[in-house]
């Protein structure tokens, strides 16, 4: 089964050399700082290359991370921090708020945005992946667990590193806990929407996919009040995906929580958990549309067009016709004005973030080559600190095509 996702821009970052002449006195110093450069520069190739994978991802985080630790955590008990964690300038943008970076002289910033764009270059590798029509048992693995991985990181920022910044998080910024709890509901939910999907196919029972897909649709509407108070400008988009994604899912609730009643020869319930399945698809579907009017940062899609939409459509419509029938047929009974209350509870498939850690310091960083840099040899005018209203350039993302009769166009 087709998956479509709403994808935000990834973050965008002014280069940094790491060249301190004069600061760096030994080869072993410089070295570090060319290391530096090079892997920061490859892990930035990497988020908008489109053949690389979560392994490649590993090995390219897994090197920066290590070697900018250095410029974050003490070598020795003599001190709570790294010496030099305040002598670089670093500038990224938002996911929603346009090309205006935020600049802050910290590496713990540093860590916490291009951890961020991690996560979200998981999200990404993730939709990619959902979105082929010839989707793997194996591919499917990797999309829930590219998604639980992502959800594990921006969690792990949320939890350990954002809260040491000394400048606070500006409201409605990516580092702000409400973007970034949205961020790790939406994760959750996606995967568990590949689990709905096995569900579907391996025919389990309808109890049980009523019950994920109400958990699911409770996740997006959990994700899209936590953004309720953002300007709807920077947010808008991102939120009718969500609301379309909680009426989808209450539409599947109440579509498998019919084929339940019916099972146990509640026609008359059926038939109205079905109706009122018919009518949540309805709203999805206005939503659909309202999604692809609305301007805002995010993919561009047209979803009611969707394999996956359509599919919904087609079962609700038949699962409906059949109650029916067979209640005109057997059963006889009164169908209830009240649509029947969904307390559905699902003991299997939920989704937990996969833990996460950054790496240890890097081996490249001992006493002797921390000892190198020399702070007094510093320029004192900084003349090469940003401004903090420069344009940062947009990294150039790779163009999703469509697949067949997807209907899905993605920018």
């Amino acid at each position: 089964m087709t998956h479509w996702f709403h994808r935000n821009p990834l973050k965008a970052t002014a280069p940094v050399s790491f060249n301190f002449y004069g600061v760096a006195t030994t080869p072993a110093a410089t070295k570090v700082c060319n290391d530096l450069r090079l892997s920061r520069t490859r892990l930035l190739e990497l988020f908008t290359d489109s053949s690389c994978n979560p392994e490649m991802m590993k090995n390219a985080t897994d090197l920066y991370f290590s070697l900018l630790q250095g410029f974050i955590l003490p070598l020795d008990d003599s001190s709570q921090e790294s010496k030099l964690r305040f002598i670089q300038n670093f500038k990224w943008t938002d996911t929603l708020q346009g090309q205006v970076p935020s600049a802050q002289q910290d590496a713990v910033f540093e860590l916490v945005s291009m951890g961020f764009n991690v996560a979200l270059w998981y999200t990404k590798y993730a939709s990619r992946l959902a979105g082929k029509e010839d989707i793997t048992e194996d591919e499917a693995k990797d999309v829930h667990r590219s998604l639980k991985i992502a959800a594990g990181i921006f969690k792990h920022l949320k939890e350990s590193h954002i809260p040491k910044l000394i400048t606070p998080v500006e409201k409605g910024r990516d580092l702000e806990a409400r973007l970034i709890d949205s961020y790790i509901i939406q994760c959750q939910a996606e995967a568990q929407e590949v689990t709905i999907a096995r569900a579907i196919e391996l025919k389990h029972n309808p109890g049980l996919i009523a019950a994920l897909a109400y958990e699911t649709a409770n996740f997006y509407q959990k994700a899209d009040q936590t953004l309720s108070s953002l300007d709807p400008i920077y947010a808008g988009k991102w939120r009718k995906y969500l609301n379309l994604k909680n009426c989808f899912y209450m539409a599947y609730a109440y579509c498998y929580h019919g084929q339940t009643l019916l099972a146990s020869d509640k026609c008359g319930e059926a038939i109205r958990s079905l109706q009122e399945s018919e009518k949540f698809f309805a709203k999805a579907e206005a939503l659909c549309k309202e999604y692809g009017e609305t301007k805002g940062p995010g993919t561009t899609a047209k979803p009611s067009g969707h394999l996956f939409f359509r599919k919904l459509g087609s079962l609700v419509k038949n699962t409906l016709e059949k109650c029916q029938r067979e209640n005109g047929f057997i059963y006889f009974q009164k169908v209830p004005a009240e649509a029947p209350q969904l307390e559905l509870k699902a003991n299997y498939g939920l989704v937990e973030p996969i833990p996460f850690e950054f790496p240890a310091l890097n081996a490249h960083w001992t006493l002797e080559t921390l000892g190198a840099f020399d702070l007094t040899k510093r320029p004192k005018d900084d003349a090469a600190k940003p401004k903090p209203d420069e344009e940062v350039k947009p990294l150039k993302e790779p163009d999703i095509k469509p697949q067949k009769d997807s209907g899905c166009q993605i920018s």
